[in-house]
């Protein structure tokens, strides 16, 4: 791997860069070069009438002196505009003269398994040949309901090229390929609107469009919209809820995963700030955030600091295991970094965020014994927004669909109502885990400061004790 393969600099540049970064006596200096080509295609009433292209270039350059961070980008990578990036990130994280020139090791190429591939490069292709597909997907879906009175349908990809170099001389480098394709159905009953939004993203190219996505994707755009139709508001109050295997996973990923992130552990702003190595749910639970699922939306050969992908259980068997580190956080524990220190792209510094976040499988039958054994609960499968305090633990979310359960079986269909709990109370409160583990290739975006690609999932649990609101 050469870096002037993918951008205009030198191996010598980029050594003479992280020396100038550690010039005022900086501990760390890393650089981050991105090359990203992004392109949309919007279907609205049957028609493509609008899309995008457009490419984001540049550089970022971060120095850490103890405590201090500075950090300073170009979108230019000329050797005067980097060298200026890289002055002044020195200066922000320390401010002070000169000192003796920092030695930076023989560069150490990574080189690491590949956990996504584009067969056919969304580069190599003209987006005039989407839009029969787009055409094609509004018929398909259209001819499956008379009730649909607006379709909205959406195909965009990017391919990011990266280098990354730090001060201990590792050099990395990946093509980092995201196709998603997204529909949005309104349907019509009489006077009630009913809408349904489903989608695919992987790390792929464009291969991915193949038949079987696209008929997967009409069959869900319609699917359950009689009971959707049909649903109503239950009375509220505690009790046990099954959530279903797959998108139910946004719970795992909002209420509990934000709360492994090392940052907010280290700063202690965290409810699990103080538990590592406790038991925090019943034995043969495992909760993994993972970088290494072949083509997943939240996959990478290296994080954003050239970690190489890795998988990281923060709970085993039960006990919180680890935490979701980037470098300085990783400094801190006195641990390897896990591959989570990730940002929306060169102009942010990077803070450890999620991959694919989801539930190993338990031992409890599948979601029909879950049901089976709850008396009187809900089950839900979809989940909208919703919010959650990092600090307490608190989260809210809303319920796209689901149903009553009323002595073991799914009777009425149910909306409009919330499920409100405690993240380390619920995980506590987990009663059976089922065999049927779902990871949602959906397009999922988690927002913390900034927005990165994630995956989630999760095998159908049953929770006990959740208070959902009704009537």
């Amino acid at each position: 791997m050469n870096p002037s393969d993918k951008f205009p600099v030198s191996e010598e540049l980029l050594r003479a860069l992280v020396a100038e970064g550690m010039s005022h006596g900086g501990n760390w200096c890393d650089i981050y070069l991105e090359d990203t080509t992004y392109c949309d295609l919007l279907l609205r009433d049957s028609e493509v009438g609008a899309g995008g292209f457009h490419v984001d270039y540049g550089c970022g350059i971060r120095v850490l002196k103890g405590e201090k961070t500075g950090y300073a980008y170009s979108e230019s990578t000329d050797f005067p505009s980097l060298l200026s990036a890289a002055r002044a990130a020195a200066s922000i994280a320390e401010g002070c003269c000169h000192v003796q020139k920092a030695v930076i090791p023989s560069s150490k190429r990574l080189d690491e398994g590949n956990f996504y591939t584009q067969r056919q490069d969304w580069r190599m292709s003209g987006a005039s040949q989407f839009v029969p597909l787009l055409q094609d997907l509004d018929r398909d879906i259209r001819g499956r309901d008379s009730r649909i009175v607006s379709l909205t349908a959406m195909l965009s990809w990017s391919v990011s090229e990266v280098v990354m170099f730090n001060s201990l001389g590792e050099l990395s480098s990946d093509t980092r390929p995201l196709g998603s394709i997204s529909v949005t159905a309104v349907f019509k009953q009489g006077d009630a609107i009913e809408k349904n939004s489903v989608s695919r993203s992987l790390r792929a190219g464009s291969e991915m469009l193949s038949p079987e996505v696209m008929k997967d994707l009409a069959d869900r755009a319609v699917a359950g919209i009689d009971e959707r139709f049909a649903a109503r508001r239950p009375k509220g109050g505690k009790m046990k809820v099954v959530m279903g295997a797959g998108a139910s996973g946004i719970l795992l990923h909002e209420a509990m995963g934000h709360a492994f992130e090392a940052d907010f552990n280290r700063k202690g702003q965290s409810v699990f700030s103080d538990r590592m190595g406790q038991r925090i749910c019943r034995s043969g639970i495992n909760i993994v955030d993972d970088g290494t699922l072949p083509g997943s939306r939240g996959s990478c050969n290296y994080d954003d600091e050239g970690v190489p992908g890795q998988k990281t259980y923060m709970v085993r068997d039960g006990v919180l295991s680890s935490y979701l580190h980037d470098r300085i956080s990783a400094d801190f524990y006195h641990v390897k970094p896990t591959g989570n220190g990730r940002r929306e792209n060169f102009r942010y510094n990077p803070i450890p965020r999620m991959r694919a976040t989801y539930m190993e499988n338990g031992t409890d039958g599948n979601v029909s014994d879950l049901i089976a054994s709850v008396k009187k609960g809900i089950f839900v499968n979809q989940f909208a927004n919703g919010e959650v305090k990092i600090g307490e633990g608190d989260f809210t979310f809303y319920v796209r669909s689901g149903f009553l359960i009323e002595g073991g079986r799914l009777t009425m269909p149910v909306k409009d109502i919330n499920i409100t709990g405690n993240g380390p109370q619920a995980l506590a409160d987990i009663e059976a885990v089922a065999s049927d583990l779902k990871v949602d290739e959906s397009t999922w975006t988690c927002g913390k400061e900034q927005s990165v690609a994630v995956s989630c999932g999760i095998p159908s649990v049953l929770v006990n004790n959740l208070t959902v609101g009704g009537e």
